[in-house]
């Protein structure tokens, strides 16, 4: 289990894992994911070269490759994180019917499978085969509570090893989970509302930025795309900007999660 503070390698993983590519492609480790982007990169570097584009242009080139990269990544992490939410409610009713007849927490799991959506389905098939055939459900559990981004999820799922190994009533955890759903979800749409204000404040400042540099060009007769791209000066402000951005995303990233 994933515990304090995580190295970067421990993240790429993480990221993986959240997004669903190591469950397309099981063979991707952080290492080889990383190769694989510098090699793109240095191909769209090379590419642009060939196409005539200065070096800062073609390195330019190279970073937006990344950055649709991070960012197609991020999508899949927040498209599996929302379909996680949304399937919570129903797998906590599933889960308290069936686990007051049965005491099998693994057997419980793979019977409500089948009516979760993906990515919840593939964990509880994951979790349940590997305790058939480890014969450990708690190493089990705790190891599907890693492959899923969304806290409650992860939360449950630990409360879960602890009810089963001190053999605790799960009716009263899966009661006591969905209040605690509830509050999560009443905190969470507060947030939302939260960064939708910011992205609607970054929007009108995006604007205003490109109307006042349209206006600088008006003014020194020259083409922004010269400016921006071919001098030092606009090279470092683009830099400047793309960093903002991307502090900006990741901030609200974390209002919305």
């Amino acid at each position: 289990m994933l515990c304090g503070k995580k190295g970067f390698w421990q993240r790429m993983e993480q990221r993986l894992l959240f997004s669903g590519i190591s469950s397309r492609f099981p063979f991707l480790t952080p290492e080889i994911w990383i190769s694989l982007n510098l090699a793109a990169g240095a191909v769209i570097y090379f590419l642009a070269l060939l196409l005539g584009a200065s070096w800062p242009g073609a390195l330019a080139a190279a970073g937006g490759l990344w950055l649709v990269i991070w960012a197609a990544v991020n999508c899949c992490m927040g498209r599996n994180f929302s379909a996680t939410d949304e399937n919570m409610m129903k797998f906590l009713d599933f889960l308290g019917n069936y686990s007051i007849t049965s005491g099998e927490i693994t057997m419980v799991l793979g019977q409500v499978s089948p009516y979760m959506g993906e990515p919840l389905r593939g964990v509880l098939d994951a979790c349940y085969y590997e305790a058939q055939t480890s014969g450990d459900t708690s190493i089990a559990l705790l190891a599907m509570a890693e492959k899923i981004q969304h806290p409650k999820f992860r939360e449950l799922v630990r409360n879960l090893e602890i009810s089963l190994r001190y053999s605790a009533d799960l009716t009263v955890l899966v009661s006591q989970s969905r209040r605690s759903l509830r509050e999560y979800t009443r905190m969470r749409q507060e947030r939302r509302a939260l960064a939708r204000e910011a992205w609607v404040n970054m929007v009108i400042l995006g604007g205003m930025t490109a109307v006042i540099l349209k206006a600088m060009e008006a003014l020194v007769g020259i083409p922004l795309a010269e400016i921006m791209l071919r001098t030092l000066p606009g090279i470092g402000a683009l830099t400047v900007i793309a960093v903002i951005l991307l502090l900006f995303y990741r901030q609200v990233r974390m209002l919305d999660s």
